[in-house]
């Protein structure tokens, strides 16, 4: 008997309750739901993989005993034995998914180079990570910044260190709800240049003498949105719920189609809507429903402008919550055209559309803020004269001077978005050490970047691989080397579409135990019988963000599940 059986996976890991993304407690996504890691046997090496699968660099501490707090619901994981090479936790030797015998007493952490574990900031509980209450990370814990003297030059100061853009608002009086705990922080006075809230003049950490209704608030420009997506395995997958009248409401599934979805996917930034869900895919929300009746043509720049039966005004329950599935997470900066993500020409994200940067004024300190803001590690050179190639389209911004620590290179001085007097021949790049600009891979015109065309690249280009061979094992090597999880498939034939250009390896032959592509047998880069008719193509595990296949209902897709 065959049976339609969904399999979900997305994002597989994060770190949550510490001072950044790059440090605090180890959660893992299954079934659904996010889950913590039991801390026996927990060690540098398993936080070495979370550091790495997360793109936060070396692990530096692998903290047990719920060491930024407790977590609730599923424990996932006990006695994780990595090896430090996994491209995943959940590749790692362990007792079996949700096999424990721990309590959230035991949750295990990690602590990576990616982010300082210092004081840093953060805004909560605002409709989105650009706009919300201000809180400040001190001695273990978070909390809040009275508003006395709050202004628009402080407000600015944290939308820069959260690289969200320049500030549009600086609340006051809870704007977004009473935080609880300490008031770390009163008297904030910024020149608003300052690189982070703590370079800021104050009364002192901890000195005040406020209550929490006075808990100042930010929102960046890159935070008016008022949509976001939770309970979901990413900032792009979820159900969705809409920001009115200082509360979170939910939206009604009648009607809710792939044109709906697709304007929400475009206003979180989140490239191409995969699926529109229904019937609370994604947990029943609680609260208010504030849409129902959604009617998108598709091309709204806010789900807020779609016809709908008005706020607030519904027949539905959360048993019919809408959600959404995206493609995933588009930066309002990145490396492209080079041999990583790590070193390219620069480009900026800008009313729907990327531009790059003129190389008038380019220098080390502007190529520092892009690999900062990256988590790109240190600038190791800002090459000028399109050295990665011209771009196409817009030219975002000239005479670029930053000081080299803001959060964002929008943060820094310019002409202006849009002002300039360069051809595409100026085109700015940077060269981070995030990681080598040696031949490497990628995966290309796939829906995500764990799926997609095998790319590798060799003197200064990008050139496919021939199917020839081409099997599972082969793709595994790719996908460990993306950190992307498991090869599901190792398609022939162009799956993703036919390459241009060089094909640089043919007759690859991996053991599937390979650190590169390029440790396996090979007929020689450049020796190749193929046309682009035969590149070769992988998914990995953590490329199906959105699959539906017909197997054996308690065959391939559970045992993958169970075994990843």
């Amino acid at each position: 008997v065959h049976t339609q059986v969904f399999c979900f996976f997305a994002g597989g890991v994060r770190l949550v309750d510490g001072p950044n993304n790059c440090s605090g407690r180890v959660e893992v996504y299954y079934a659904g739901q996010w889950g913590t890691v039991c801390d026996d046997d927990w060690d540098l090496l398993d936080a070495k993989v979370v550091c790495r699968a997360l793109g936060c660099g070396v692990a530096l501490e692998a903290p047990d005993q719920a060491h930024f707090g407790q977590g609730r619901g599923e424990i996932w994981l006990k006695d994780v034995q990595c090896s430090g090479n996994e491209g995943s936790l959940l590749g790692c030797s362990s007792d079996g998914l949700g096999s424990h015998n721990c309590g959230h007493s035991e949750d295990a952490a990690a602590i990576c180079e990616g982010q300082s574990a210092d004081l840093t900031v953060r805004l909560v509980d605002g409709p989105n990570r650009c706009s919300g209450r201000v809180e400040v990370y001190q001695d273990g814990s978070w909390g809040t910044v009275c508003d006395d003297n709050w202004a628009l030059l402080d407000a600015q100061v944290v939308c820069r260190e959260l690289s969200c853009g320049p500030a549009t608002e600086a609340p006051h009086q809870a704007h977004f709800g009473e935080g609880s705990g300490s008031i770390l922080l009163d008297d904030v006075a910024c020149m608003g240049s300052e690189g982070s809230l703590l370079e800021c003049s104050s009364g002192g950490i901890g000195n005040h003498d406020c209550g929490h209704d006075e808990d100042a608030s930010v929102t960046c420009m890159m935070g008016k949105s008022q949509v976001r997506l939770v309970n979901g395995p990413n900032n792009c997958s979820g159900r969705v719920e809409v920001f009115d009248s200082g509360q979170w409401g939910t939206v009604c599934d009648d009607d809710w189609d792939q044109r709906d979805a697709q304007v929400m996917c475009r206003e979180l930034g989140c490239g191409e809507a995969l699926e529109a869900f229904g019937s609370a895919r994604f947990g029943k929300g609680s609260g208010s429903i504030s849409l129902d009746d959604l009617a998108c043509s598709g091309s709204e720049v806010s789900l807020l402008q779609c016809p709908h039966s008005g706020l607030g005004n519904h027949d539905c329950g959360h048993h019919e919550d809408a959600g959404v599935t995206c493609a995933g997470e588009i930066n309002v900066l990145r490396l492209v055209n080079g041999p990583n993500n790590c070193s390219g020409r620069v480009e900026v994200f800008h009313s729907g559309q990327w531009g790059t940067v003129c190389d008038d004024d380019w220098d080390l300190l502007d190529a520092k803020v892009v690999c900062r803001a990256l988590g790109c590690g240190v600038a190791l050179e800002a090459p000028d004269q399109a050295h990665f190639g011209q771009g196409r389209g817009e030219i975002w911004l000239k005479d670029v001077q930053c000081s080299g620590n803001e959060g964002s290179l929008l943060g820094c001085s310019s002409d202006g978005l849009g002002s300039h007097n360069c051809g595409h021949s100026e085109d700015a790049a940077a060269i981070c050490e995030g990681q080598s600009a040696d031949l490497t891979v990628r995966l290309v015109d796939g829906p995500n970047r764990c799926s997609g065309r095998v790319e590798v690249y060799q003197d200064g280009s990008w050139g496919t691989v021939c199917d020839d061979n081409w099997a599972v094992l082969d793709a595994q090597v790719v996908c460990r080397e993306l950190s992307c999880g498991p090869a599901t498939e190792a398609p022939h034939q162009a799956h993703f579409g036919e390459g241009s250009g060089s094909i640089l390896l043919d007759d690859v032959a991996c053991m599937g135990s390979e650190g590169s592509l390029l440790e396996c047998s090979s007929g020689g880069i450049g020796n190749h019988d193929c046309g682009h008719d035969e590149d070769a193509s992988v998914t990995c595990m953590m490329g199906k963000s959105q699959s539906t296949i017909t197997v054996d209902k308690n065959s391939l897709c559970s045992e993958e599940l169970r075994i990843i």
